[in-house]
């Protein structure tokens, strides 16, 4: 297994659409922020996949969505490097990924660049002192509002309910716009994109019988 992780970091450094900084470069100043257009040679919407994992969504989006840009973020390089791989493999112009904490995302883009959020089955944090390293956090939301266009949509999807309920929370309290909500997507009218794509970790837990949450939300503007 480390061997094929060492693998697979090697070849990530290969990839033309994979972008990892370290601390010191990314003070210097990120070379495609507020200039994503360049990179793909055109002026589509970019959504982020955040907290991406193996890059399913991001992938399988990017596929469904030709006129849009989709970016894959994690921290795990070793994850991503299947979404990035696949990406390459297909010849993809409209993917990329970034490795980085999210909590820095905002270095990698300009104010109002990026039209959409998805949010994958993050880590739910479930201890009580940890909430505040929940990514829908109200500090992550902020964060989310230097870089996304105004009325843009958030998208998460988990399958756990503390998480879920504490997101709600979150939402209810920093006067968010509510769009959709549900304690059960495959029961609902939820959105055909929420349904129609399954992450590896997504199938597992259908697979053991559970629901699968899913809302979407607008960012209230800061007084």
């Amino acid at each position: 297994m480390a061997k094929h992780k060492l693998q697979h970091f090697a070849e990530n450094l290969t990839f033309p659409n994979m972008f990892q900084l370290r601390f010191e470069e990314l003070k210097q100043g990120f070379v495609h922020k507020g200039k994503w257009n360049e990179f793909f040679g055109n002026n589509n919407p970019i959504v982020l996949e955040l907290g991406c994992g193996k890059g399913e969504y991001t992938v399988n989006l990017a596929e469904r969505y030709p006129g849009f840009n989709f970016i894959g973020v994690d921290v795990k390089g070793a994850r991503m490097w299947k979404g990035c791989k696949a990406s390459n493999v297909k010849g993809m112009k409209n993917v990329a990924f970034i490795r980085t904490h999210v909590q820095v995302i905002w270095e990698y883009f300009a104010s109002k660049e990026v039209s959409e959020i998805w949010i994958t089955f993050p880590d739910p944090q479930p201890q009580s002192a940890r909430a505040k390293k929940r990514l829908t956090a109200s500090r992550f939301l902020d964060i989310y509002r230097k870089i996304l266009k105004t009325n843009g949509i958030l998208h998460l999807k988990t399958d756990n309910d503390g998480f879920f309920d504490f997101t709600l929370e979150v939402i209810k309290e920093g006067n968010h716009r509510l769009i959709f909500e549900t304690h059960d997507l495959y029961n609902s009218d939820g959105p055909e994109d929420a349904k129609a794509i399954q992450t590896f970790y997504e199938q597992k837990f259908l697979n053991d019988g559970k629901s699968i949450c899913y809302t979407e939300f607008m960012l209230s503007e800061k007084d």
